[in-house]
């Protein structure tokens, strides 16, 4: 299996060459942007992230709703310098999270 399958389940609709592609967004936002992560539980993670992140975020999260529509977003607007992105998956979709959570810088 790839790196980038670990996080990209079976139900994704983003063609499988564009899959890398909407990995390294995710990296990028999270090198660029990323300032803390919480894991809720294992269905639920809670980023904090730079303000100037925010449009980038909202875009790419939009985008990958449209494919993987099993994700729950929520982002709040900036303050203070910044802005939470809660990510949210169903039960079924855990390892999802994991894989995307295994992407965050250390």
């Amino acid at each position: 299996m790839t790196e980038h399958l670990t996080w990209a389940p079976a139900a994704c609709t983003l063609p499988t060459a564009e899959q890398p592609l909407r990995v390294a967004e995710f990296d990028q936002l999270f090198a660029d942007h990323l300032r803390n992560a919480n894991r809720v539980d294992p269905q639920t993670l809670d980023l904090t992230l730079a303000a100037e992140g925010r449009d980038t975020t909202a875009d790419l999260t939009a985008r990958e709703t449209e494919c993987c529509s099993f994700f729950a977003f929520t982002l709040t607007e900036p303050t203070d310098g910044h802005f939470h992105l809660r990510i949210g998956v169903p039960a079924t979709q855990v390892a999802v999270l994991d894989g995307l959570a295994d992407r965050l810088p250390a």
